[in-house]
């Protein structure tokens, strides 16, 4: 079997977001802001008929995925290779407090994605766990599926989807909360994925 579409959507709003603290594995909920935005995504998200939805564990991209599959009825697995970039010693700090710790490296890693922070992942170690996940489904399905997961894992796994040089995935700009990535296969292609939208979303 072979999908012909993937769905790559961002979580909504936590208030890590909202204070800009960094997140990583940090188990965060969503703020009711964030409820509404994935109530608000799931009419257009519902249009791509999605087969089967895999969220991360951690809870805010659980609970947005659950917004969509408790109104379409469509069914979803949990699956921790969604998971977040593992930021080590930066989780719940913001740029200006990681800037202070580390002078420069803030800016290093955000343009170097082998780079980890301390007692962290790099994003191409990020790529390669979602990547599994992306192969199984790929087994499974034919048309859709739909994956719930985080900001830094969407942009790594696109780069990597895309086969992009590493020292290029730096030029892919951020997803916003509750914002999706699309990719389709030609009928009768070459099986490789193409970037259909990035970092799309509703308008409310």
């Amino acid at each position: 079997m072979t999908l012909n579409r993937l769905v790559l959507w961002r979580h909504g709003e936590t208030d890590y977001n909202a204070t800009g603290r960094m997140q990583g594995h940090l188990d965060v909920g969503l703020t009711e802001t964030g409820w509404n935005q994935a109530r608000f995504a799931v009419p257009v998200l519902a249009g791509f008929a999605p087969e089967l939805v895999v969220a991360s564990d951690l809870r805010r991209a659980r609970d947005t995925a659950t917004v969509f599959t408790t109104a379409t009825g469509i069914g979803l697995r949990v699956d921790e290779r969604l998971r977040e970039t593992n930021l080590g010693k930066w989780q719940g700090l913001t740029s200006d407090e990681i800037e202070v710790e580390w002078p420069g490296m803030l800016d290093e890693w955000r343009s170097d994605a082998t780079l980890a922070p301390p007692d962290g992942e790099n994003r191409t170690e990020v790529a390669e766990r979602a990547l599994a996940v992306v192969e199984e489904v790929d087994r499974e399905f034919t048309d859709t599926v739909l994956l719930c997961a985080h900001g830094g894992l969407i942009s790594a796994l696109t780069g990597r989807l895309l086969d992009l040089p590493v020292d290029r995935w730096s030029l892919l700009g951020g997803i916003g909360n509750c914002h999706w990535t699309v990719f389709t296969r030609r009928p009768r292609g070459d099986g490789r994925w193409r970037l259909s939208s990035y970092n799309a979303g509703t308008t409310r």
